[in-house]
């Protein structure tokens, strides 16, 4: 007897694993969405996840899972291989209506890393003098950098700067306009991310003298000019600054792919 071309079976309870036959692939990817739906729901009437783990190079077989309704929950790294875990659970919202077909669109849709980050200038550079800009000493590599971090799922990039700068430096920094949107590259074992630089505005150099550094973090932060700027940061961190100094005069770009 031939091996069916789409079976399910219990790999845990309450949870059915799913897998089909290059032979029912082979019947192009409309016909084979019919089937897996099919056995998606009959999976589902007796447990409450069903799941199916696609090798990550195997982009027709991703597509029949997403259009039958699993959404795609991530990457299971292996020795053997990567694959791309998808799943349906019983109560998800079904795909024909809008909000069920949002969340499935939304499982794998790209997502981009932002980051938020301060330009904070000293007052000595506002009689029209090279400005000082706020660069921060971290724990975890020798190169300076702008305040600032992560911007957390759901989170405003305005409101994590602030959060950051409050939390890295014990400052209270309400984050002006939008200066510089950065594209980074992939680099280092990061994925690529948007890196937005928003004004902080013009302080007192004694300001520093208020910071409190988040030790796990930084270990310390001064005001620095654009010559020790190059000496202490990374390249592309220099050319972020003077890009978003460039934005703050009206003279540069407002976007910038690494600083150039």
């Amino acid at each position: 007897m031939s091996e069916p071309e789409i079976s399910h079976w219990t790999v845990d309870d309450g949870i059915a694993r799913l897998t089909w036959t290059s032979d029912l692939t082979e019947r192009g990817w409309q016909a084979a969405v019919d089937v897996v739906r099919h056995q998606v729901a009959a999976a589902l009437t007796d447990h409450d996840r069903v799941e199916v783990k696609v090798a990550i190079d195997d982009a027709e077989a991703q597509r029949i899972a997403t259009w039958s309704g699993l959404r795609r929950e991530g990457v299971q790294r292996g020795r053997a291989g990567d694959v791309v875990v998808y799943a349906r659970l019983v109560d998800d919202v079904p795909v024909h209506e809008p909000g069920g077909f949002r969340a499935l669109l939304n499982s794998f849709l790209p997502r981009k890393r932002g980051i938020g980050q301060m330009l904070v200038r000293d007052s000595d550079g506002a009689d029209g003098s090279e400005p000082r800009v706020l660069l921060c000493n971290l724990t975890y590599k020798a190169d300076w950098d702008l305040p600032g971090g992560v911007v957390e799922v759901g989170e405003s990039p305005r409101v994590a700067v602030s959060r950051e700068v409050e939390e890295e430096l014990d400052l209270t920094i309400e984050a002006g306009r939008l200066l510089l949107t950065d594209w980074l590259p992939p680099w280092g074992g990061w994925d690529d991310a948007l890196c937005l630089v928003f004004d902080g505005g013009v302080h007192p150099a004694s300001i520093v003298q208020q910071i409190v550094p988040q030790a796990r973090e930084i270990k310390t932060a001064d005001f620095l000019t654009l010559a020790e700027i190059d000496e202490r940061a990374a390249d592309f961190t220099a050319r972020r600054v003077r890009a978003a100094l460039a934005s703050l005069a009206g003279t540069g770009p407002a976007y910038t792919e690494s600083g150039r």
